[in-house]
């Protein structure tokens, strides 16, 4: 599975890259779009089917925006040389911002080492121990959503709803009765 990551992780670099690099709009955007749902592949092989499917629907939304955008004006390619000091200051700091990951992915406890084993009194230990008798739901994951965690669920719907609502709002297609013809 690790391998399987490693190579989600360099497809998803050299989708990067190409959304850098080339000098089509529209690619540049589809190349975006292809690290988003590379990123929600990820959530799901980590086993987090919520976060994958919350990245799934704002990538939609995002990618379906942005093509429109760019789909509607007239964009020329972009051309030109590119600023060398602004690609060497951009590269020092992705292999900064590497650096540091491969550091925090080493301090990280081993791949499928559950928090419960690690820490005794983590809320994972306490939802397993008492979520059947404080809350009556035999699937922990339902009482754990509802009820122990319910404020952040409907944050999390409203959050997705909103989303929603602004881009059927930016995406609706214009009236074609004149307001003299609606009274």
């Amino acid at each position: 599975m690790v391998n399987l990551l490693v190579l989600l992780l360099v497809f998803m670099i050299m989708a990067a890259i190409i959304a850098i690099w080339t000098p089509d709009l529209l690619s540049s955007v589809i190349a975006v779009g292809a690290v988003g749902f590379g990123s929600s592949v990820a959530f799901l092989i980590l086993s987090a089917p919520d976060v994958a499917i919350t990245q799934i629907v704002v990538e939609v939304l995002t990618l379906v925006i942005l093509i429109r955008a760019t789909v509607r004006r007239d964009v020329q390619t972009v051309g030109g040389a590119r600023d060398m000091l602004g690609l060497a200051v951009s590269g020092a700091l992705v292999l900064l911002l590497l650096v540091f990951m491969v550091a925090a992915v080493d301090s990280m406890p081993p791949f499928g080492s559950p928090a419960i084993s690690r820490v005794a009194d983590a809320p994972a230990a306490t939802y397993l121990r008492e979520g059947l008798g404080k809350t009556g739901a035999g699937n922990i994951v339902t009482a754990v959503l509802l009820d122990f965690r319910g404020y952040d669920t409907l944050g999390e719907a409203t959050v997705l709803f909103a989303a929603v609502l602004g881009a059927m709002a930016l995406l609706r297609r214009r009236s074609r009765v004149s307001p003299k013809e609606a009274e």
